[in-house]
């Protein structure tokens, strides 16, 4: 509920102070003579001991509790990745750079995620969430500017930002704070000016208003540390500077409601100007893979806009991508086959998905990067077509890397196959490897998804059960989790059920209490008395 609404509350007047106080915006990059502060401590080595690490981070993941069970909550596997590999450097370089202490790395999440939505947005929740819109991804051109944003936004997160002003709003319990950040935004979802008005002028609201919005000193120290850490990681300072073009050409164009930031962070001429002297300021970056960004912004494209009108005109461009440059024309038949293959024409995407990859692996211009991705995208073109036996083909061309995608296109490949020589055997082993992927990836709740759709169709069906219940807690339905344990004992003791089964009946059992225990933890603290002032028991 609380991403989606994001970008839309914007939309509506009445709503948009109630944006401003849900959404940690992007922003311009610090003047350069704040270059001169680098020797001075983070203001967020300091936080009250009211709210802190322990705190901010369940307050997060109460939040995110919602966010994982909006329909806008996008796990595109190949996206994610991507995304990840751009957040990964960002995150190390904070630690390298001292950023991110012991207790914050213990404690934070350092998770990114994407949200379906067309608006160019990107925003830091407690606890150490970021958010990034599909339409941020979309509009930029290399992933230097996309790093640009996170480095923004990681340093709201390392600054404790976040802790800082809520610690000026008194204490009030996390699960108030949580519920109220939803509620004002539900009021705006359900279409209500005056239910969004209502909200706002109520004193809860208006607390919620100002516990988010950052001051200017908070944001010239983003601008500073996030500098810091974006260079550190190894991003071209060029990114930073023709992303800050394109906001200011947003800004003077009023954005047509699609830079939600450029609203409640108005850019002003001395911050940019500032911002473009740093270009001589530190060396060049050597650079990345620029195909495999074009095949990501072109598959971000499709995927934030799903209407068939878009859709056709993604199509479409497969027509007019003849004579363009390499990535640019990779980018268009990528789109061509994605926008092909939803409009239910396989002939079509499977032509585009050939010519594509003729376009990744050709010439000088070949990439390996960009090359596995369209590989991957193949799979699913092929999967979505109904020919599961290319499919199978087209993946043992990607490099066995061990990656979540690989994985769980296995999966995917081998539940969809069922007349293939070796199948039972080949959806047995990408079952166990993907069962290797989750028990360190216990969070993966797509992860586990899959592997009950595995389990049930091997015949281990208590397997099955126990991974439904794992998906549900990944997401944070502890209810729903419960549930399908519950289903798990009874169907342990009807018969038939295979000897080596009953391990997984002790550890149905052993994760029943464990899951009951988080339940009655959670209920106290909807009571107040379940967390001491810094978030931890008591």
């Amino acid at each position: 509920m609380f991403l989606s609404c994001l970008s839309r509350l914007t939309r509506r007047p009445a709503a948009r102070a109630v944006a401003a106080a849900c959404a940690i915006s992007l922003l311009p990059v610090a003047p350069a003579g704040l270059q001169a502060q680098v020797s001075l401590p983070a203001l967020g080595d300091s936080v009250s001991s009211d709210f802190g690490p322990g705190a901010e981070r369940r307050l997060g993941e109460q939040v995110m509790r919602d966010i994982r069970r909006d329909p806008d909550y996008l796990d595109d596997p190949l996206l994610l990745e991507y995304l990840q590999s751009i957040w990964e450097p960002l995150v190390a370089a904070a630690r390298q750079r001292g950023n991110i202490n012991a207790e914050t790395d213990s404690r934070f999440a350092w998770e990114v995620f994407l949200v379906r939505d067309r608006s160019v947005n990107a925003f830091a929740l407690p606890g150490g969430f970021v958010g990034v819109h599909l339409g941020l991804i979309a509009m930029t051109a290399t992933r230097d500017e996309l790093a640009s944003v996170l480095a923004h936004e990681l340093s709201h997160v390392t600054q404790r930002h976040i802790a800082r002003s809520l610690a000026n709003q008194g204490r009030q319990s996390l699960i108030a704070t949580a519920a109220m950040i939803l509620g004002v935004i539900a009021a705006s979802r359900a279409g209500s000016p005056d239910g969004v008005s209502a909200a706002i002028a109520g004193g809860q609201a208006v607390a919620i208003q100002g516990m988010l919005n950052y001051s200017r000193d908070m944001e010239r120290e983003a601008d500073r540390v996030g500098f810091g850490v974006f260079s550190a990681a190894g991003f071209a300072p060029a990114g930073m500077a023709t992303m800050f073009d394109k906001l200011d050409a947003a800004s003077r164009l009023n954005d047509s409601n699609s830079f939600p930031y450029l609203r409640t962070h108005p850019l002003t001429t001395e911050r940019i100007g500032e911002a473009r002297a740093r270009l001589g300021t530190t060396r060049a970056a050597a650079p990345g893979s620029q195909l495999e960004d074009e095949v990501m912004r072109a598959h971000a494209r499709v995927l934030m806009d799903t209407r068939e009108e878009s859709l056709r005109r993604e199509q479409a461009a497969d027509a007019q991508s003849g004579q363009l440059p390499a990535g640019k024309r990779l980018a268009m038949l990528v789109a061509s086959a994605e926008a092909s293959i939803r409009l239910r024409d396989t002939a079509r995407s499977e032509k585009a998905i050939e010519a594509a990859l003729a376009v990744a692996s050709g010439g000088a211009g070949s990439d390996a990067r960009a090359l596995r991705a369209m590989r991957l995208i193949q799979v699913q073109v092929l999967l979505a077509g109904g020919d599961a036996q290319r499919a199978a083909a087209a993946l043992r061309a990607v490099p066995d890397d061990g990656s979540r995608p690989l994985r769980l296109a296995r999966v995917q490949v081998a539940l969809a196959d069922s007349a293939g020589d070796g199948r039972a055997e080949a959806l047995r082993r990408s079952a166990e490897d993907l069962q290797t992927w989750v028990a360190t990836h216990p969070n993966d709740a797509m992860a586990w998804e899959m592997l009950a759709q595995a389990w049930t169709k091997a015949g281990r069906p208590l397997r099955a059960v126990r991974a439904e219940a794992e998906s549900r807690v990944a997401i944070g339905d502890l209810t729903g989790a419960a549930d399908r344990l519950r289903a798990g004992q009874r169907l342990a003791r009807e018969p038939g059920v295979k000897p080596d089964e009953f391990i997984e009946v002790s550890v149905i059992d052993a994760r029943l209490r464990e899951i009951e225990a988080q339940r009655r933890q959670l209920a106290a603290e909807m009571r107040g008395n379940g967390s001491g002032r810094d978030g931890s028991r008591p």
